[in-house]
């Protein structure tokens, strides 16, 4: 019987990693790793490591601390977005609905790609400049 690797998490970088945190665990639901819940003294949270998983535990995405981030400049090339995230919605209304939540919580629109049949979507950029889509689609 042939094994092969399970990933993880997806990991990204960060300056900020707790804010990171925060800004996808506000747009995705999701929860802090136990023992990587924000501290009750916010002067003391100094993690350079954090994890977040979906409600049955399993881990989704970690962040990890970096002294410098170049934000990715996309669509130009200057700096190439290196990696993306992409979500998706049932609906047109989700779509609109989530893209509003994710600018409330800090993001950018990068891209709006709404008016295609095909696959509407949008691009947007994290707190920290990752790129992100969030599209209408099925699996």
């Amino acid at each position: 019987m042939s094994t092969y690797p399970v990933l993880m998490h997806t990991a990204l970088d960060a300056t900020d990693v707790r804010a990171l945190a925060e800004f996808y665990r506000e747009l995705l639901g999701l929860r802090y790793r136990p023992g990587d819940e924000p501290p009750a003294d916010s002067s003391t949270d100094n993690e350079d490591w954090l994890v977040l998983t979906d409600g049955e535990g399993k881990r989704v995405l970690a962040f990890q601390e970096v002294p410098t981030l170049a934000r990715p400049t996309w669509p130009s090339p200057d700096v190439p977005q290196q990696m993306h995230l992409d979500f998706r919605v049932p609906t047109i209304n989700e779509l609109e609905r989530h893209r509003r939540r994710a600018e409330q919580l800090g993001a950018n629109v990068l891209l709006d790609r709404t008016g295609e049949s095909g696959e509407p979507l949008y691009v947007l950029a994290d707190p920290a400049g990752h790129p992100f889509c969030i599209l209408v689609g099925s699996h």
